[in-house]
């Protein structure tokens, strides 16, 4: 028997129908979305439980999911104090969500098909290749092993270090409670923090800022650099791929290091108590944390105009392609930028590190910048009307719905104040910048074969 007949007979049950329908039907990325949909729910429910928060009474559903959905695509934007209003209970239940959101459910489904000594099928490295976004399907099961390696190592040393760092503060067992929450979130870049005010208590801990900043730095790179690097070992030998990502990472916090330095030195709501070690580490850390990370060491609510738009500017780029971070990209900002000079020098090929880049490429990068602009400013629309503001909050505005769809988690004071449909909006915003906007396409449209059919090429005036 086939296992169309199989499944699709008079006798075939619902489920075993739904089967034959996940298995067969539905592709990649629409699998990708209803994994994160369903799992976005399920810690809803868990969440909105009374066992779940501090008081023993339920937060409410519209709150449970949006927490849920920050921890899900570890965003890091929260409606409710997460160190006071949720129990340890609750606060697991999000630090879970956050490792897999984070690290990927297929990636840990590999892990436990392993173990449990099944084959690992097309599909399922299809799901993988989405997920990690590779640019080949071979290898795919071992680079989920190195995954997991990653996390596990990065995650268990930083909790160490935490955890000996906030002992003298708050006894051992906190401080390890501590430690592994802070290493969980920090590494997926998620944001979530048991302090109210984030970090800014440890603006000038030399510890702190060093261990949460590797953590979401490494995690941000994505796990393809991360292998490349530790395989190759050689700047000649590193992929196309892995140079670009670290020579933009590091031109971008460069930058935003010396402008923030700049810009908030004239600020003292600020640098103004703060030491030049402080302001050092302060700029060093808000240069990085836009790029997805969501913690903050000074108020971001107080920075000054010029500083909040440049974290605007940094959130929207994001991290790597593959990383725990969110954002167009910065191997994405690269092309379309080498591709703008490539057009300015009378076109041709457009190359990097002795490398063509497809043409193919360029119409991503362009479609990505395209439709990621498109629902950043739509949902600034959307919420400069649901939400009663002044018209001078614009730029708050602004900030939250670049925070959300970049999944970076920053805020300036805004996501404390949504009324109920404004949190439903900033969730849904989480939820498809997670995903990302050419999975979200892929997700929902069938690709049709290009046609055939010859068209006559003509002109249209630019610029």
């Amino acid at each position: 028997m086939s296992v169309l007949s199989k499944y699709l007979t008079k006798e075939a049950s619902l489920a075993e129908r739904l089967v034959y329908y996940f298995k067969h039907r539905m592709s990649p990325p629409q699998l990708i979305m209803l994994v994160f949909f369903i799992l976005s729910w399920v810690g809803a429910i868990l969440l909105s439980m009374p066992f779940s928060s501090s008081d023993g009474k339920s937060i409410g559903l519209i709150n449970a999911l949006f927490t849920s959905v920050s921890a899900v695509c570890v965003n890091g934007l929260v409606v409710l104090d997460t160190g006071t209003a949720f129990s340890m209970a609750g606060q697991i239940i999000i630090m879970i969500l956050i490792q897999i959101g984070g690290i990927g459910f297929m990636t840990l489904g590999v892990m436990v098909a392993i173990v449990l000594g099944k084959k690992i099928g097309l599909k399922q490295r299809l799901i993988i290749q989405q997920t990690t976004q590779s640019t080949s399907a071979q290898g795919l099961v071992k680079l989920s092993l190195y995954m997991v390696l990653i996390v596990f190592a990065f995650e268990s040393v930083a909790t160490i270090i935490l955890t000996w760092r906030w002992s003298d503060d708050m006894g051992w067992g906190q401080a390890a409670y501590y430690g592994l929450f802070h290493s969980v979130s920090a590494f997926n870049n998620a944001g979530f923090a048991l302090w109210s005010d984030s970090l800014t208590s440890h603006v000038g801990d030399p510890i702190v800022n060093l261990t949460v900043i590797t953590l979401f730095v490494v995690g941000g790179l994505g796990y393809i650099v991360i292998v490349d690097i530790f395989r190759k070992r050689s700047w000649r030998k590193l992929s196309l791929h892995s140079k670009v990502v670290l020579l933009a990472s590091a031109v971008l916090t460069v930058v935003g290091f010396l402008l923030i330095f700049l810009l908030e030195s004239w600020n003292k709501a600020t640098f103004g108590d703060l030491t030049l070690g402080e302001r050092i580490y302060a700029s060093i850390f808000q240069s990085l944390t836009p790029r997805s990370a969501g913690f903050n060491t000074i108020d971001i609510g107080s920075m000054l105009t010029a500083s909040q738009f440049l974290l605007i500017i940094l959130m929207f780029i994001g991290a790597a392609s593959g990383g725990t971070g969110g954002g167009i990209k910065t191997n994405t900002v690269v092309v379309l930028v080498l591709a703008t000079i490539n057009t300015f020098k009378g076109g041709g090929q457009i190359h990097a590190f002795e490398r063509k880049i497809a043409q193919e490429t360029v119409m991503r990068a362009l479609a990505v910048i395209v439709t990621s602009l498109t629902a950043v400013l739509f949902v600034a629309l959307l919420l400069t009307v649901t939400e009663d503001l002044l018209e001078d909050h614009f730029l708050e505005v602004l900030f939250e719905a670049t925070s959300a769809f970049s999944t970076t988690g920053l805020s300036m004071g805004l996501t404390g104040e949504l009324s109920s449909i404004g949190k439903v909006i900033v969730s849904v915003t989480m939820f498809l910048g997670r995903l990302g906007p050419l999975t979200l396409a892929f997700a929902l449209s069938q690709r049709k074969q290009t046609s055939k059919i010859g068209y006559p090429e003509d002109n249209i005036l630019i610029g």
